[in-house]
């Protein structure tokens, strides 16, 4: 497998040596039983896969090419490199100024960059509007386009359903940068649709039906649906593809889902005509980050730490997982622990941080299941078990 140039700050000592011993036990990976770390007064349910995925390594290291390659030129990212803060800061530090911010807003103007300038593509990619943009202007994006192999092998997926004449249904959330990008690219081979979730499946399922008016679809789906999308032939031959950090069982029950409505309506005799299997865009990061989390799921612990960025999608789907059986806090670094009384974490459901106090137990050894996002530093989780370790002395 290929070895990527990582910042030595990012890298653990202790992480990496139980990556490496569970590696040796297992080198396929797919045992996905937790391994246990051993303290006096605290024991760590480490989950099986975590942190930097492929992806994201490969992201970091065009980056840090491009700051030493080109010390002479100023140097642009599209938007985050990675949802990760610490990542993204330690890049502004070397000089990487970022063109927009995680919404598409642009917080530096295309008339400002010059063909003489670095743009690096982030690992989500980026939209065909975008890369026409700075073609024009001069730029050349190939040289440092960390776009992620995974998310290419989606659009790839993509473009071949639309010739194949099958209607696009996108799993993921329409204002993430990876699904704008994906969307961008198959909306120009195919009719395409962005949904979030079951419950919108659901929806596109009863329209399919015939049980919801199919003009209806046009205000329900408003502005996930590709320029020129008629309902009633668009939704006769579908394929689902995903943002590749959505939850892998949703896609799942999403697709079963819409290939049940087509057999209700077309008949299984004909459904290869009308829905196409895509399991294979399901990112194997995410799928090995999200089963290893179910494993820690049946751990016997008293609570569940997950590490990452606030908006990151993979680590909130690990977070909202865990947090179905464990009182689970959700932190960005082990500043968050405050003390052994109270840690500041992030609310998914509010979008928002608060202070819980009495967050440990008072048992004579406390369990703690502990994992992180694949935008997630394993430098970062060590601090974290680090803190915990002198909090509880």
């Amino acid at each position: 497998m290929r070895k990527f140039n990582i910042p030595n700050k990012y890298k653990s000592s202790v992480i990496l040596k139980v990556k490496e011993k569970r590696k040796e036990e297992d080198p396929r990976g797919k045992d996905y039983t937790p391994s246990i770390l051993d303290y006096k007064k605290v024991r760590f349910y480490i989950a099986r896969h975590f942190g930097f995925c492929f992806g994201v390594e490969n992201a970091i290291d065009i980056a840090y090419k491009a700051i030493k390659e080109n010390s002479d030129k100023r140097i642009f990212l599209l938007s985050e490199m990675i949802h990760n803060p610490t990542v993204n800061r330690e890049l502004e530090l070397h000089g990487v100024k970022f063109i927009q911010d995680t919404q598409g807003n642009n917080l530096i103007q295309w008339s400002e960059l010059s063909h003489n300038d670095i743009v690096i593509v982030p690992a989500f990619g980026t939209t065909l509007e975008i890369e026409n943009k700075l073609n024009e202007i001069g730029i050349n994006l190939r040289k440092y386009n960390t776009t992620c192999p995974f998310v290419e092998k989606v659009w790839n997926k993509s473009a071949d359903l639309g010739r194949k004449g099958f209607t696009i249904i996108i799993h993921g959330k329409e204002t993430h940068e990876e699904t704008r990008a994906t969307f961008s690219h198959s909306k120009t081979s195919a009719p395409s649709v962005i949904i979030r979730d079951i419950k919108e499946a659901d929806i596109l399922s009863r329209i399919i039906l015939g049980k919801i008016p199919q003009k209806e679809f046009y205000s329900i789906f408003k502005n996930k649906y590709s320029p020129e999308f008629n309902v009633e032939t668009a939704l006769q031959k579908i394929g689902v593809v995903n943002q590749t950090t959505m939850l892998a069982s949703e896609t799942e029950k999403i697709s079963e889902l819409l290939k049940t409505t087509m057999i209700k309506k077309y008949g299984t005799k004909n459904i290869n005509n009308h829905f196409a299997d895509t399991r294979d865009t399901l990112c194997y990061a995410t799928n090995n980050n999200q089963k290893a989390t179910l494993e820690l799921i049946k751990s016997d612990v008293d609570l569940a730490i997950v590490v990452g960025g606030y908006n990151s999608s993979n680590t909130s789907h690990i977070v909202e997982l865990l947090q179905q059986k464990h009182p689970t806090y959700f932190i960005l670094d082990e500043s968050k622990i405050i003390s052994k009384n109270s840690i500041k974490h992030f609310l998914l459901d509010k979008q928002k941080e608060t202070v819980t106090n009495n967050y440990l137990p008072s048992v004579e050894k406390i369990k703690i299941a502990i994992t992180s996002g694949a935008s997630c530093p394993d430098a970062t989780v060590d601090k974290v078990i680090q803190r915990i370790i002198n909090v509880l002395q």
